[in-house]
């Protein structure tokens, strides 16, 4: 009988009789109106003790919004002319704020609703380099606060500050004590339900994606950089930049040597749930959001949307799992707070950083409907295998599928070069899936787990009880240490090959310029703007013309640049988004007869040309189809007849 009427239910839903799930169902997003003359370009968010909500800008302001769980809070502006603070905290009567060089206490002596008191707590040194960023205050329960500084970018991050690329704490007197080191951008950090600290950091040089990692003192999480200071007097490592080859290989094999590197909690698989991680919120409303208390939710700045986070410890050290969660905010997510309402409060902004969100700033909260997503509630690593929990009962039938679980795993290069291409990537066996007695779980028996590698588990096949499919059907677990009971199989050999993009030279890539041209008769030249931008909004070539683009990626993350046919740029670029771990090897370029030419991705301060002549007449695209930045990278090249070109 249960078959029969799952099979009814899945009828239903492919004939539309039955509406599908969507993210809105369990998770509504609500927009706070923010009034014209306020350019709220979020960089902290923190809730006083009466409930007001306080927010930094990017333009040096601080803002106070009274009654913010209601439809139409008020405005009024607390503090201003501060420098880019992207922090905010507040304790006992104060609001702090981390600026470039500082954390500043603001305080309202008077009680008329503005900051008659700027107080610097704790100062240090700029370069004046653009990316020297510091985030915070994050209070500890003591009063003692943790920052982060981020490096400065000339082609590759660099300490150029003294504690540039380093956790510290800070007291309210003053001293301070550097914590940790290895951090390269490091916007978001929070506790966990234990009060053990987490701080996410994107992809860049010598980090291959996005990430979480636990940090305790004397850690080094990974960017050499920050080691600059590492010889300090009241340095908590001795770990020297000499130390670190231009080419590790693999971070967890590199630190089962070097005691203080700390290979990441949890990777976030770059592109595919994220491009550019920032906040860290842990689910504390015991219930009040939903069934996933006690969890991380990660929030994404690039793709405008926040990811969930399992963790458990295992020999003494966390690991876990990342989920999607909710998309479709209307900036780049900076921060997140929860409100006295239990909803998530959401800061964003754009400027400089583009997101997949339009707008160029934002506050939103995220507000859960009361109803419970059939969802994966948790993966735990077992003896041999994996434990699934849901959030309801799953249908027995299709959960004992073995089918229903392709497992894959991956991992990324440690190597100086901005980000890396997935490598290694195999097949796991699952040879039995066994679920519980009261149907919440389902226990994996796998071949092939590697230590040290994120696996991507999918559920392809499994309904609920009730017949619905999952609102997500992929996690992605990064297995640090096996669990106990684990037959450890033989180390397979490292697949350096992988690390190469399917760049290869065709008919759609010809980085040599033709045989038979005596010279191109056009050469155009792409650069880069901040912003997600190409510093060449167009340009015309005439029907037939031998064509040379030269694309000089001088920004600081990568890029590609791709011809696409007429009003085709969106899907390439939405092919792109779900090419998942097929896009590094097909460096993001999707196989279709829409894209005409293009470049491969291009690392940060690198060019490539590429030679075609040019189609019939018409207007073309070109875009980025790097995941995500499609949306706003791109440019027209319009074609004209050999006659208008005569004329």
């Amino acid at each position: 009988m249960r078959k029969l009427l799952l099979s009814f239910l899945l009828i239903c839903i492919s004939l539309g009789w039955l509406q599908a799930q969507s993210e809105d169902d369990y998770y509504r997003i609500e927009t706070i109106p923010i009034p014209d003359s306020i350019v709220l370009e979020v960089g902290g968010l923190a809730f006083s003790d009466d409930g007001q909500l306080g927010v930094s800008t990017r333009r040096g302001e601080v803002w106070l919004l009274d009654k913010p769980t209601s439809d139409r809070p008020t405005f009024s502006r607390f503090a201003h002319g501060l420098h880019e603070p992207l922090g905010l905290a507040y304790r006992k009567g104060a609001f702090y704020t981390t600026q470039r060089a500082e954390i500043t206490k603001l305080t309202d002596t008077n009680q008329d609703g503005k900051a008659d008191r700027y107080q610097s707590v704790y100062s240090w040194p700029l370069s004046g380099n653009y990316h020297e960023y510091s985030y915070g205050p994050l209070f500890l329960p003591n009063g003692d606060m943790l920052v982060t500084l981020n490096l400065a970018w000339i082609g590759y991050g660099e300490s150029l500050a003294k504690w540039r690329g380093w956790l510290l704490r800070i007291t309210e007197d003053g001293n301070m004590t550097p914590i940790a080191t290895g951090l390269r951008s490091p916007a978001g950090f929070g506790f966990d339900m234990n009060g053990e600290v987490f701080y996410g950091e994107n992809q860049g040089d010598w980090i291959g994606s996005g990430r979480i990692t636990h940090l305790e003192k004397g850690d080094f999480a990974g960017n050499p950089a920050g080691l600059n200071w590492s010889q300090e007097p009241n340095s908590p490592l001795g770990l020297e930049r000499e130390m670190i080859p231009d080419s590790v290989g693999l971070m967890h094999e590199f630190a089962k040597n070097v005691s203080s590197v700390k290979p990441p909690t949890v990777w976030f698989p770059h592109t595919i749930m994220g491009i550019s991680t920032s906040d860290i919120l842990t689910d504390t409303t015991k219930g009040g959001f939903g069934p996933f208390a006690g969890q991380m939710f990660v929030g994404d700045q690039g793709h405008s949307k926040v990811m969930r986070v399992f963790l458990e410890e295992i020999n003494g050290e966390y690991q876990g799992a990342c989920f999607p969660f909710r998309e479709g905010f209307s900036s780049g997510i900076l921060r997140m707070r929860w409100g006295p309402d239990d909803n998530m409060y959401v800061g964003m902004t754009s400027r400089g950083w583009r997101s997949t969100g339009p707008e160029p700033y934002g506050l939103q909260r995220l507000v859960w409907t009361g109803k419970t997503p059939f969802e994966i509630k948790a993966i735990r690593a077992v003896a041999n295998g994996f434990e699934l929990e849901f959030t309801m009962p799953v249908d027995e039938t299709t959960a004992s599928q073995i089918s229903s679980y392709p497992i894959t795993n991956f991992i990324y290069s440690y190597h100086r070069k901005y980000g890396s291409p997935i490598i290694n990537q195999q097949a796991c066996i699952v040879h039995h899936a066994e679920v519980s007695a009261d149907r919440m779980k389902v226990r994996l028996h796998v071949d092939g787990l590697r230590e040290g590698y994120i696996h991507e588990i999918k559920v392809d096949g499994v309904r609920s009880a009730s017949g619905q499919p999952l609102l997500h059907d992929v996690g992605y677990y990064t297995l640090n240490h096996f669990a106990e009971g684990t037959e450890v199989a033989a180390p397979i050999a490292q697949n350096e090959s992988s690390e190469a993009q399917d760049c290869e030279a065709s008919e759609k890539r010809v980085t040599e310029m033709p045989e038979d041209w005596d010279e191109p008769d056009v050469v155009i030249t792409v650069g880069t703007e901040p912003g997600l931008k190409y510093d060449l909004a167009d340009f015309t070539v005439a029907e037939g013309a031998k064509v040379q683009i030269t694309f000089n990626n001088n920004d600081d993350m990568l890029h590609n640049l791709v011809v696409t046919e007429p009003d085709a740029a969106d899907q390439v670029g939405e092919a792109a988004m779900q090419l998942g771990l097929a896009g590094d090897v097909q460096g993001y370029v999707p196989v279709t007869d829409e894209v005409l030419f293009h470049t491969c991705i291009l690392q940060p301060e690198t060019s490539e040309s590429i030679y075609f002549v040019a189609p019939s007449p018409g207007d073309y695209e070109f875009v980025c189809t790097f995941p995500g930045h499609y949306k706003v990278m791109r440019g027209k090249m319009y074609v004209t007849s050999q006659e208008t070109a005569v004329r």
